[in-house]
């Protein structure tokens, strides 16, 4: 799987969330509220490589750290409400649309299915090539792999048979999101391209180019009219998916790792590689809230 860069620590890390609300007016600058609310969450002891919101319930968060976990934090009480330790040090998690399985794949190219209710893992698998992120389909029938083989493998699920191989991409797929709507998918790749594929027909329709390096995460809002994308640019990318061209860019102080829309409101979190002043991965990710026009 898709490793990220970066120093081990030596002393213990935590996980902040920061909220803070921004008003967000078509094509133009966002701009900080005067209702802004900070809350921090800890317990994570490593870095946090990716997250993921529930879809049944908009105020609760998924993680996937290094430090082999998954946890599940409320963001209004600001406390971690589940967690399990798995075998491998976890970069990559989804959650299936109907909210009761998350998917973790890890270093190891190994896949976990968790029960949500139970919050223990009821599959595993290992692959013998490189798999980086994976998404449910809206009915939970198909699954997606992303590979360092520059394609997306399609399976069917549960029984995660290979049903489709499309080569998607020049070099390796990083990441994969799912279009709430149902009508897309969309791929980032180590080439700097997004590409946008219509789900049915199994075609890529568009791709976006704003970005420059490889694309480590992509997200779609939830109305399914903005695309947000990050990669080793100091910036988030936030793109219209009818058109593909650009609506703003959030500055960032380091690279980012993963964004995520929240599945009911104009909420955006991320998590990237922010560094402590002992210069080791501070493991914090941020939520930017934003008004519809």
């Amino acid at each position: 799987m898709r490793t990220k860069d970066g120093v081990t620590p030596i002393v213990e890390k935590m996980v902040e969330i920061h909220l803070r609300w921004f008003g967000l007016v078509k094509r133009r600058p966002i701009e900080h509220s005067a209702k802004a609310k900070d809350i921090e969450l800890k317990g994570h002891t490593d870095s946090v490589d990716q997250l993921c919101w529930d879809p049944k319930h908009a105020d609760l968060i998924a993680t996937a750290s290094l430090d082999k976990t998954v946890r599940l934090w409320d963001a209004r009480s600001g406390k971690c409400s589940q967690q399990v330790e798995l075998s491998g040090e976890n970069i990559n998690i989804t959650y299936k649309p109907d909210g009761t399985h998350i998917a973790v794949g890890n270093r190891e190219d190994e896949l976990t299915i968790l029960d949500v209710r139970k919050f223990k893992a009821i599959h595993k698998r290992k692959f013998n090539y490189e798999v980086n992120e994976i998404a449910w389909n809206l009915t939970g029938d198909m699954f997606f792999l992303t590979t360092g083989n520059g394609t997306v493998e399609v399976l069917s699920y549960p029984s995660l048979r290979l049903v489709q191989t499309l080569k998607a991409h020049t070099a390796g797929c990083y990441c994969i999101a799912i279009d709430p709507l149902g009508r897309y998918f969309a791929v980032g790749s180590a080439d700097s391209l997004v590409s946008l594929w219509d789900i049915k027909e199994m075609l890529c329709v568009r791709t976006f180019t704003k970005l420059e390096g490889p694309v480590r995460t992509i997200s779609f809002n939830h109305t399914g009219e903005l695309l947000a994308s990050a990669s080793l640019d100091l910036f988030i990318e936030i793109s219209s998916v009818q058109t593909g061209r650009s609506v703003h860019q959030i500055p960032c102080r380091d690279a980012m790792n993963s964004v995520e829309w929240n599945p009911k409101l104009n909420l955006l979190a991320h998590a990237g590689d922010d560094k402590n002043k002992y210069q080791a991965d501070e493991g914090v990710f941020r939520i930017f809230g934003f008004e519809s026009p």
